[in-house]
């Protein structure tokens, strides 16, 4: 994976999680140590933001791209100006729906919320295809004053 440029990322985090519940569970969880650590404090309405999308990332990942005895990988990045969320995962032939163009989930619709809001939460998200077999999805939320 490409190492992000210097104006990008003033902070990094990387960590590889089990393509299982738990380990999206632990995404979630290491992000918000990671982002207090940071100074974004848990409670935030910029924490609570990234802690959403790495959930639902993470759960796609699982769900989604999971190849069995391989894990997924989440990267966080804290720039001036914002915050990028990156999570890759081994199954690059299962790709979400781009951008703009997520469905609005049905009301009693069990699933299909987690791109829809994450969506509506990141300023910007894209797919990216990496060395086969991988995907990276990745969002970005662009905090202009302080950090909450």
């Amino acid at each position: 994976m490409e190492a992000p440029s210097p104006q990008l990322a003033d902070r990094t985090f990387t960590q590889r999680f089990s393509s299982t519940p738990r380990g999206a569970r632990l995404a979630r969880h290491l992000t918000l140590a990671q982002l207090d650590t940071w100074g974004i404090p848990h409670g935030t309405e910029t924490a609570e933001a990234v802690a959403l999308i790495v959930a639902e990332l993470a759960a796609n990942a699982v769900t989604h791209g999971r190849v069995p005895g391989r894990d997924f990988e989440l990267r966080l990045f804290l720039r001036v100006g914002g915050i990028r969320v990156e999570v890759t995962d081994t199954r690059a032939e299962r790709r979400p729906p781009a951008p703009g163009q997520v469905p609005d989930p049905t009301p009693l619709a069990e699933a299909g919320r987690g791109l829809w809001l994450v969506d509506a939460l990141a300023d910007r998200w894209e797919v990216v295809d990496r060395d086969p077999p991988r995907k990276t999805v990745r969002a970005e939320i662009d905090v202009t004053t302080g950090c909450g």
